[in-house]
């Protein structure tokens, strides 16, 4: 399996930027669905974007469509997420988790140990 971890998160301000990155050890990540998903206290956590190891399509939750963008570099073995005009609502835990199979989050057999965003003026 693939080992994970995240950098990039920060305290920033509404309308702000910021850009998350994970780095991947381990073999074969082009063959991975790898996807960033967010978790808040008391909440589960959700897909935030994903993009799939055979044709490289992205998928985006509603409030991340339009703002955010997913990309991998699979020479690197880093997943990125470029986040514009954040809002508060977009704070929470971010964690990058890879899947042999598919974006599915209950797929995801690797984590990261999360890097943390937070939204406030």
């Amino acid at each position: 399996q693939v080992q994970l971890v995240e950098s990039g998160g920060g305290l920033v301000q509404p309308g702000e930027s910021l850009t998350l990155s994970c780095a991947s050890s381990g073999p074969a990540f082009v063959r991975y669905s790898v996807g960033w998903f967010r978790q808040v206290p008391g909440k589960e956590r959700n897909e935030v974007a994903c993009i799939t190891a055979n044709d490289g399509a992205a998928t985006y939750a509603h409030s991340a469509k339009g703002r955010f963008a997913i990309s991998r570099d699979n020479a690197k073995k880093i997943l990125y997420l470029q986040m514009n005009n954040l809002t508060v609502e977009d704070t929470g835990v971010y964690y990058c988790a890879a899947s042999a199979w598919d974006c599915t989050i209950n797929t995801m057999q690797s984590w990261g140990p999360g890097t943390l965003v937070t939204v406030s003026s």
